[in-house]
Order: C-alpha cells, then structure tokens, then sequence
C-alpha cells in the first residue's frame, strides 16, 4: 500500500496561525463540472445522438466497450470544453462528469475504463466514407448524412419560418504544418493551408467544407448552396434568401445561379479602373468634405455595370466614395436587390458591413473550437475533425440562444462560455442512489448556470 504523504508548503506563511497543506487526497473531483449544462442541450438538441447516426457501426456489440455515441460525445464535448489534442482523453476518460454525460460510470469489460482513449477516438476519426469490408475500418460514416444535420439543426431553432434569411458566405485559411493530402501553397495567405468554406445564418452553422487552397474562394458553393436552399426550402418554401459575401464570390456563375432560382444576393466587388471612373466625381465631392472637416467623408453612387467580357449581364452596383484623412478609400458592391427597397447607403452601410459578425463566427470556430486542428494525413480524417469542432459551436451556440437569452452571457463567445460556465471545479460522490456534484460555493456565474439548467430542463 502506498505511503501517503501530507506535503506542507515551505514557502507559504501561516495563515491565521494555520500551516498550508498540499495532498492529493480530494477523491473524485472534475474541472469541468459546468459541463453537465451541455448534457441538458445534448437532451434537448439529441445532437450527439444524430451525429452518432452518421455513422454506420459494423462492430460486434458484445464485443465493443465503447459505442460510437460515447466516442461522438467525448469528442464533441471535449473540443467545447477546450481539449483539442486527442492525448487529453487518456485522462478524461476518468473524468467522472464526462462519464456522467455518457450514461456510464463504469466500464463493461475488465481492463476498461469508462470512456474511450486516444487510439480508439482516433479510430472514428479516421472511418472511412464507405464501408471497405476491411478488418481494420469497421465504422464508417455519411458525409451527407453530416451536412444535412447542420441545416436540420437551424430550421429547429425557429419556432416558425422566417420571412427573410440571409446567408453569409466565407472562406478562410487553415494553416498546415505537415504533408497532410491536399496541401497547398496560397499566395494571399503566405502558407500552406487548405481554403475550408463556412456558410452562417446569422449565429448558425449551417456549412464548414474543407477544401484545398488551389481554388477559387467561390469554388464549390453553388452545390453547397443547392443542397442547403433545398433542404431550408422543403421546410419554408416561401421564405425569401439573401446571400451575402466579399468580393471572392462576385462569380458570374454563382450570381447567375441565384437569378435563376430567385436568390437574392449583396457581394463585394473588386475595384478597378472603370468602376473609380464611374464615381469620380462623388470622389471629388468626399476629398473636399475631408479636408475642410479634417474627418472622413463619404459619398454613394448607384449605377448599373458590366465586365467587359465575364459578367452574362449587366447588374446594379453601389459605389462608395469615401476619403480618409490622407488615403481615399473606394469600395463597390454587385447586388440583385432594388434601390427602392435598399437605398445605396443603407444597402452599403446596414447590410453589407454586417457580415463582418460572420468573421467573428469563424474566429470562434477556429480559435476557440480548434476547427484549424487538421493535423491528420488525410482530407477525409481532417474534414470528421472539422465536423466535429463545428457540432461543438452548435452545442454552444444552442446553449446561449436557449439557456442564456437575456441573461450577460447571451451573445457570449464560446471561449466565455467554457471560462464562465463550463470549467467549474467540483467534487463528485457517486453513491448507489445518486450522483453528487458539489461545485464552488464562490462561482460567480452559479446565478446564471441554474437559469440556464432550468430553462434547459425538460418540462
């Protein structure tokens, strides 16, 4: 039997009279005791659930530990709660809350523990996209099956259809750092990376396809659109769409596309000659306005324009004049939307400039979530791992927009969230009737965590 050893501080001075003590004798105690809020989404969402049902599991079940729910879920919740590396799990699977979550304390099979470790997570991540009869690949998943989760996910959050919905389109770069498959060079980014696309709706998640950085920013999103306005469309067939993106997508084949199913759409344009000369003179009225205030100034020209040679037909741009103090500053925007509906100002100010909220998006999904951790061999590994970091922001998004409506932490980032609400100390007592979870009496957010328990609870 181990000696145990009480270890006393020898650089701490006494505190009341009292001598400071370190041991590890605390028994079964979590970090992540905030967690069990996202049970309550998972209960509410069944998203591990329906993830897990992408996958097609041809293992024996009296021969397995671990069912692919448990390995979904330990995913999907470790990447929420900040564990990207799949080596953490060699530890998380003690962890007695995360087994909470799974429905299972402990392990079926002598030699087991509760969860899953790395070598078997990394098996899923790696199931091939069909079932290969091979001895070694037993779980395969639905690619397709994945993409329509995240578009069903969205039209569940809406109690009833919406009038309007607007799609924001971006793509950005996943820096790489290894031979992954389908790495490239890409110039504007100075790296090898790939070149994932995201389609949002507003905080949704409705798309996150990895591709590689040789293309085009807009290559590949009319088949994703298609799916995505179809599926939405089966749903709310009157429901009028809007896309809006940079000037990456102002593609004639992507801009004739939404005329001919009726899609509206707002992109940026890059400049060029012809379109400055088209608004000189707003230019000239902006320079004055600048110098003479020593503040920005800005002008609007509405216009119609075509390429010389790549545009099918001429479409309405808005050009915008504006002179910085020292540098002008023109932008211009295509759109299939009316002036009398979208004035050029509005149409500029209001409801271009707000896809910038879609960049924040992605920002949340890769610095927070780890959706850029595509460090596996393969394209096909590496797009499960950006699933799975992306079903995470749907956790989160699901547990601010119903857990947390009105509260401080509604427009929270998921790194707020997993600071303020999901990494809680706590000790846990598991006896033959219950499971106790005694968190820190002191946790400033306790007000906050048992609204969003009880708006989460099932009624």
């Amino acid at each position: 039997m181990p000696t145990q050893c009480t270890v006393v501080s020898p650089c701490a001075k006494r505190i009341d009279g009292r001598q400071v003590a370190v041991d590890f004798d605390g028994g079964q105690i979590s970090s992540d005791a905030g967690a069990l809020l996202l049970r309550e989404v998972d209960r509410t969402l069944r998203l591990t659930e329906r993830v897990a049902a992408c996958f097609e599991d041809g293992r024996d079940p009296e021969l397995i530990e671990h069912t692919v729910h448990t390995l979904v879920m330990q995913r999907i919740v470790g990447i929420a709660l900040g564990y990207e590396d799949l080596n953490d799990h060699d530890q998380l699977r003690r962890d007695p809350v995360l087994a909470t979550l799974a429905g299972k304390l402990s392990a079926r099979r002598k030699g087991c523990e509760p969860l899953a470790g790395k070598s078997t997570l990394n098996r899923l991540e790696h199931a091939p996209d069909t079932k290969d009869g091979s001895r070694y690949h037993k779980i395969a998943h639905d690619p397709a099956a994945f993409e329509s989760l995240f578009v069903a996910c969205f039209i569940e959050a809406h109690e009833q259809a919406p009038d309007e919905i607007i799609l924001d389109l971006d793509a950005t770069d996943d820096p790489l750092h290894g031979q992954q498959e389908g790495r490239f060079f890409h110039g504007y980014y100075g790296g090898y990376c790939y070149l994932p696309l995201y389609i949002f709706c507003g905080r949704h998640l409705l798309a996150a396809k990895l591709r590689r950085a040789n293309t085009d920013a807009s290559a590949g999103s009319i088949d994703e659109l298609e799916r995505i306005v179809t599926q939405i469309r089966r749903h709310w067939p009157e429901v009028r769409i809007v896309l809006r993106a940079d000037s990456g997508f102002a593609r004639d084949a992507l801009m004739s596309w939404c005329e001919q199913t009726h899609i509206d759409f707002v992109f940026g344009l890059a400049k060029n000659d012809r379109l400055k000369a088209q608004i000189e003179t707003e230019m000239s009225q902006a320079q004055a306005e600048c110098t003479q205030t020593g503040k920005p100034a800005r002008r609007f020209r509405d216009f119609t324009y075509r390429t010389l040679d790549s545009w099918s037909c001429a479409r309405r741009v808005v050009g915008k004049a504006e002179q910085l103090p020292g540098k002008a500053n023109p932008r211009f925007i295509v759109t299939s939307l009316d002036a009398q509906r979208w004035p050029a100002r509005e149409l500029y100010e209001a409801l271009y400039c707000a896809r910038g909220e879609m960049e924040n998006r992605i920002k949340e999904c890769q610095l927070h979530l780890f959706a850029d951790r595509t460090s596996t061999a393969t394209m096909r590994a590496n797009q499960l791992r950006l699933w799975f970091a992306s079903f995470a922001y749907v956790m989160l998004e699901a547990l601010c927009r119903i857990g947390l409506a009105g509260t401080e932490l509604a427009e929270a980032t998921c790194e707020s969230l997993r600071l303020k609400l999901l990494k809680i100390g706590a000790r846990v007592k598991i006896s033959v009737r219950r499971i106790h979870v005694s968190m820190a009496s002191s946790h400033p957010f306790q007000t906050t965590w048992r609204l969003a328990q009880a708006r989460l609870a099932p009624g």
